[in-house]
């Protein structure tokens, strides 16, 4: 291979890594701010959740449409379309002067980073061959998918401090469009060589509905009661239009996405821990959060420095984790990431009411830092080992998917199960850093024991070693 084309490869990575991190990184970029959000925009209590809520409704509902798109149409276009629709509703956000601006703004930016998010991962899968090489460009995106995440509360700090909230927003502008401008010049074009390019149009509305109803069913089960009639009714609604996609697509001639997937390499087990990842890592960040500003009083500033040490880890982790997976397999990498993992959890359940970083939450952090790197890397190589060029974006969109609707359950049920025992505590005289300091170590036990449910799923389920046999790579230059 020339080496002026192996060189445009690892430049079509970066700026492909680049586009996946600012849209994980606006999932949590946005926590910090919204003290700041509510004073400029007025913002009422039950209306701000939607400024979290409505970018992952969107972000996860439309994944897997995102993904099956790209194989269809081209991955390249499809993430210079997902990269123009993000970088217009970023500047949009920073611009807006009400909530319902705000709010809209953020779901067309969720849409945005739905398309983009599996075009990434589709186009490493389809220009990088299955190995090692892949493994290390894996490797190198599943930092900057785990990094962002915890550099999303870092950066937001930093930011509303000393540029004000709108800039949370406007730093995707310039960022986004220089990638935008070098995408034609890096990267290749890539579709999947199918013998139809009809577009399942059923399939497609039936999945994105049903996920985005479920992750709306979820974001807003703590406010209205996880045993409400509407809760209830919501999660019916959504498994039974899932349930209806299931059938359709075992029954159309050109399915959005071929149940045959499920029964390639490791993809079905390879999701279910990827579930149980996103719920454990949004959850904690989450919880987190809250601790540190509303128990300890530390600023937005002072609370997004302490995430540097997850995120600073995650970085440095992430190449010993693709190197590893790819000699030993993903499984014992992938289990060594979630045990440590739970004992992350473990650590923040035993948070004092005045506790400080030194003693009490550093050692949480380097633990969730090693434990997310080692998890995010394995499990990201699992789900594309064996996956061809005809359902690369598919397959990144399930992952992308399950891991979003993960995040959705675990800051769902973990604020819910918090706030519950924090009541509780406050209804009975104590006071309220006691009350929600025994609230959120109550919840760091229940994102344990949902870390626990994925290090023995990747033990029972995941293959012992990278299968082989994955279909020819068919690229398609332009």
């Amino acid at each position: 291979m020339p080496a002026s084309e192996d060189s445009h490869r690892w430049q079509a990575l970066v700026l492909v890594c680049v586009a996946f991190f600012m849209t994980v990184l606006d999932v949590s970029i946005v926590t910090v701010a919204l003290p700041s959000i509510t004073r400029a925009l007025h913002f009422s209590p039950t209306s701000l959740q939607w400024v979290l809520t409505a970018y992952a409704i969107t972000f996860g509902g439309f994944l897997l449409l995102g993904g099956r798109a790209g194989d269809i149409l081209g991955r390249r276009l499809m993430f210079m379309v997902g990269l123009a629709i993000f970088v217009a509703a970023s500047l949009t956000c920073g611009l807006a002067s009400g909530p319902g601006i705000l709010i809209g703004a953020r779901a067309v930016q969720g849409f945005g980073a739905a398309i983009i998010s599996p075009a990434t991962l589709a186009i490493i899968t389809t220009t990088f061959n299955e190995g090692p090489e892949r493994n290390k460009a894996l490797g190198i995106w599943g930092a900057m998918g785990g990094a962002g995440a915890a550099a999303g509360v870092l950066f937001g700090g930093i930011l509303t401090r000393y540029l004000g909230w709108e800039w949370i927003f406007f730093v995707n502008v310039p960022v986004g469009a220089l990638v935008l401008a070098a995408t034609p010049f890096r990267v290749h074009e890539s579709r999947a060589a199918l013998e139809s390019r009809r577009f399942d149009l059923v399939g497609a509305t039936s999945v994105t509905g049903g996920v985005a109803l479920l992750v709306y069913a979820i974001s807003r089960a703590p406010a209205i009661g996880w045993g409400s009639a509407q809760t209830i009714g919501l999660v019916i609604g959504s498994l039974v239009v899932l349930g209806f996609f299931v059938a359709w697509e075992s029954w159309v001639k050109a399915p959005l996405m071929p149940l045959s997937i499920f029964k390639t390499g490791m993809v079905s087990a390879a999701n279910g821990v990827s579930l149980l990842l996103g719920a454990t890592v949004f959850g904690n960040f989450f919880l987190l959060t809250l601790y540190v500003q509303d128990v300890l009083g530390f600023s937005a500033l002072r609370t997004g420095l302490t995430f540097l040490a997850t995120a600073g880890t995650t970085v440095i982790v992430a190449g010993i984790a693709q190197a590893a997976t790819s000699r030993v397999g993903p499984r014992p990498v992938m289990a060594a990431g979630m045990a440590l993992l739970v004992g992350g959890m473990v650590w923040y359940a035993q948070i004092p009411v005045r506790g400080r970083f030194l003693p009490n939450l550093l050692g949480g952090y380097l633990l969730v830092g090693v434990g997310l790197a080692l998890a995010f890397v394995s499990v990201s190589i699992a789900a594309l080992t064996g996956i061809g060029p005809k359902v690369a974006g598919l397959a990144s969109g399930l992952i992308n998917t399950s891991q979003q609707v993960g995040g959705a359950l675990g800051v769902a049920v973990t604020g819910s199960v918090a706030v519950s025992r924090a009541n509780s505590l406050l209804a009975s005289g104590h006071a309220s850093a006691f009350a929600l300091t025994h609230g959120y170590a109550l919840g760091f036990w229940v994102i344990a024991g949902v870390a626990l449910v994925g290090l023995i799923l990747a033990i029972t389920t995941v293959k012992p070693a990278t299968s082989a046999g994955a279909e020819p790579l068919i690229l398609e230059t332009s």
